[in-house]
């Protein structure tokens, strides 16, 4: 749906990376990344938020449920996070080696 269906500009490169949805069956949260800088995930977030609509009409036709959840899109920052974290990691081995 992302791919062919979708034809907000907004919506640059997205990656959907997972999607939580609750107990009750009435909420999904629907994590995703996005290449680009701020203003891109920004845009990126605002059409994904329009489209909402959109992708439940499609997935109610797909998927035959008896009832729809809302979608809520959010930015996983866990690829961000790892990356830094990564990065932190690489710093201290390179520091250690430097001082031996």
């Amino acid at each position: 749906m992302l791919l062919k269906g979708l034809k907000d500009p907004r919506v640059g490169f997205v990656t959907i990376t997972s999607v939580k949805v609750t107990s009750d069956m009435h909420l999904a949260r629907v994590y995703y990344t996005v290449y680009g800088d701020e203003k891109e995930r920004a845009d990126t977030q605002k059409g994904l938020d329009s489209a909402v609509p959109y992708f439940r009409r499609e997935l109610g036709r797909r998927l035959r449920m008896r009832y729809m959840p809302d979608l809520v899109f959010k930015f996983d920052t866990s690829l961000e996070y790892g990356n830094r974290i990564e990065s932190l990691l690489r710093q201290l081995n390179e520091d250690r080696h430097d001082n031996d």
